[in-house]
């Protein structure tokens, strides 16, 4: 007798419909046509060079003692979490209990992943400011709930949050606000009086709060404030961090979440499902990095702003209007002024016309009229790249 098998529905996508429409993720595509055509990519945001030599032996080290070779810890190798609860304590004076307040993660990517999927069920309401980074949508649809978004909306050079819209957002489905401060793909950083309304209006309507803070060193005027430090938020902050953007080594997928230990302990619950633990002689090194001084952190900044003013320059010279950002490593642009209405197409074309790429704003939004015009570049590169680019982009 033949063996019985399960049918199999010819009318049911295999693709979870939560999840369907988000598809390749556009940094992927966009990517495979900067190799294709050999052009210069602006689109991904990652470093072209690596971060100190020092960080970079002290993980080649980890590696040939032993360090991390096997299962670090499921909250994160201890160096790792002391060095996470230092930083926060350096920076920002804000305390945390390394054993019950910080939890090591595969990248910011998995943080919130995590967060989302611990926090949320469905029918719950996820209050984003959008544009967004693109996984923050699919994680919310993953735990089922709903994506409200909050537009930023260009004004005077810049991207601004309107806090009557944010505030008109919440309804009584609302468990989460989602945050990015400093702000990709904008560049904007949300000041203080921002966020004491945002803090305000959690506290009032008894909301959480994750907060995506991975450009924090990246902060070219103003400064960041880490929401967890306004009044009544540090009870219900998740705040999110990462060793990829502030040191350049992207690969490493070494982030941590840092709250207090009821917020830690949920988010740890989910995480364990899903990569369990990662990176484990990187977590050493990363401890090292956390470690260096206010120098590196200054030099850092110091070589973006420069970088961000190059691209900036000379997109404005190509034609484009520019949002100048106030943080991150990312440059909005509008291409209306170059008779353009479709950034899409603009962006798909761009290669074979200039040999460049970069990424469509409009992926970040659900109110895609919002952003059809707009494009986003990555200044992350080293100078003669840009100074290429700014060349190749002149043919328009």
């Amino acid at each position: 007798m033949a063996p019985m098998s399960a049918p199999v529905s010819s009318d049911r996508p295999l693709l979870n419909r939560r999840l369907a429409a988000f598809g390749t993720t556009i940094f992927a595509e966009m990517s495979a046509l900067a190799a294709r055509t050999g052009s210069i990519n602006l689109g991904q945001g990652f470093p072209d060079t690596d971060g100190p030599a020092q960080i970079a032996e002290a993980a080649s080290r980890a590696v040939l003692t032993g360090l991390g070779n096997q299962y670090p810890p499921g909250p994160g190798v201890p160096e790792l979490r002391t060095a996470i609860a230092a930083h926060q304590q350096r920076f920002y004076g804000l305390a945390h209990d390394p054993d019950t307040e910080v939890l090591v993660t595969a990248g910011a990517t998995e943080a919130i992943a995590a967060s989302l999927l611990a926090l949320l069920e469905p029918g719950d309401e996820v209050i984003a400011l959008e544009p967004y980074y693109d996984s923050y949508a699919a994680c919310i649809a993953m735990a089922g709930a709903t994506r409200v978004p909050v537009t930023l909306r260009p004004h005077d050079g810049g991207f601004v949050l309107d806090l009557d819209e944010l505030r008109a957002a919440v309804t009584p489905r609302t468990r989460l606000i989602l945050l990015n401060t400093p702000h990709n793909p904008t560049g904007t950083v949300l000041t203080a009086d921002e966020l004491t309304a945002i803090a305000a209006l959690a506290v009032e309507r008894d909301l959480l709060v994750v907060t995506d803070e991975v450009y924090e060193h990246l902060v070219f005027e103003g400064s960041h404030l880490p929401l967890a430090g306004f009044p009544g938020m540090r009870e219900r902050t998740v705040t999110i961090g990462s060793a990829g953007k502030t040191f350049s080594f992207t690969g490493w997928k070494v982030g941590w979440v840092t709250a207090q230990p009821a917020l830690v302990s949920a988010v740890r619950s989910a995480k364990q499902f899903l990569t369990y633990v990662s990176s484990g002689p990187f977590q050493y090194a990363v401890a090292e990095a956390l470690q260096l001084p206010d120098a590196y952190y200054d030099a850092f900044r110091a070589d973006l702003a420069a970088k961000r003013d190059i691209l900036a320059d000379g997109l404005a010279s190509a034609g484009f209007q520019v949002f100048r950002p106030q943080g991150t490593y990312f440059i909005t642009t509008d291409i209306t002024p170059l008779g353009e209405k479709d950034g899409l197409a603009f962006c798909r074309a761009l290669p074979e016309r200039c040999g460049v790429v970069a990424i469509p704003n409009a992926v970040f939004y659900d109110d895609k009229s919002a952003g059809a015009t707009q494009v986003r570049w990555a200044f992350c590169k080293r100078t003669e790249v840009l100074e290429e680019a700014v060349e190749r982009l002149r043919g328009l």
